[in-house]
């Protein structure tokens, strides 16, 4: 069975970030993932995870200034030398927490760049990126995200995604495939995870409306955990949701679906 790994960042927000990693393990999970963990020293996350026998699955790199609306750097020309500093830091973070996975989001187009010039700097910026962590055996995700949550996000379509992957041509370059965002852009779920299956290195799961837990909205969650089965994806499910209530009390779905 597929294990799940629970984000810390928008699970179990009840508490300091710090605090949540007991918080996972006391509702019996042994993976977890956050989105940004930069405002912590790597030391006192590394301690969290050993203490209560946590691994972490998945880091963002930084996104720029989150709280002024930025949503990722990477799409800019002239910020290149920050985007190199933001490696540097995920790597730094991924390599000492022995996190094999780093996503990097994208950027929101501003209206003054072209999107053939952001392109070009995108996948110019994710070559290099995915260059210099393969030296630490890291792979690089990329993922559509939805534009209705995130209007004017760079990379909405999974399409575009898995050509540029493509074209860019290196191992460690990956797709994270959420079927939230899925869902609202696309549908066709499944069919669609398993036409790209084999460029998709991790999943992410919530329900529609409201990114809430599996058992809240419209995707039969219990059906896609079988066809993750069926197809052979061998890795964990992230759970990138929004309680609805108390975050406690937002795994009941768990024994509606698959037993693990």
């Amino acid at each position: 069975m597929n294990p799940f790994s629970v984000n810390i960042s928008t699970i179990f927000t009840e508490v300091p970030f710090l605090e949540r990693f007991q918080k996972a393990r006391e509702c019996g999970f042994s993976l977890v993932e956050c989105q940004f963990p930069y405002k912590y020293p790597v030391e006192r996350i590394r301690d969290e995870l050993h203490q209560y026998q946590l691994s972490l699955v998945l880091i963002n790199l930084p996104p720029g200034n989150w709280e002024k609306g930025e949503r990722g750097i990477a799409i800019f020309p002239n910020r290149t030398d920050e985007f190199q500093r933001s490696v540097e830091e995920g790597i730094r973070y991924a390599t000492e927490l022995t996190v094999p996975y780093i996503h990097c989001m994208a950027g929101v187009l501003p209206a003054d760049l072209e999107r053939q010039k952001a392109k070009e700097t995108y996948m110019r910026h994710l070559y290099d990126a995915a260059k210099q962590m393969a030296h630490h055996s890291l792979t690089l995700l990329i993922e559509p995200i939805n534009p209705f949550d995130m209007p004017d996000y760079f990379l909405t379509n999974i399409h575009e995604a898995v050509s540029m992957v493509k074209e860019i041509g290196l191992a460690n370059i990956k797709l994270q495939y959420d079927f939230y965002h899925m869902q609202r852009m696309n549908g066709n779920l499944m069919a669609t995870f398993e036409t790209y299956f084999d460029w998709i290195a991790h999943v992410q799961i919530a329900d529609v409306p409201g990114r809430h837990e599996p058992g809240t909205g419209e995707i039969r969650y219990e059906y896609i955990f079988q066809r993750l089965q069926q197809c052979g994806y061998k890795g964990a499910i992230g759970l990138e949701y929004i309680p609805s209530g108390k975050s406690e009390h937002s795994f009941h779905w768990r024994t509606l679906s698959i037993d693990r």
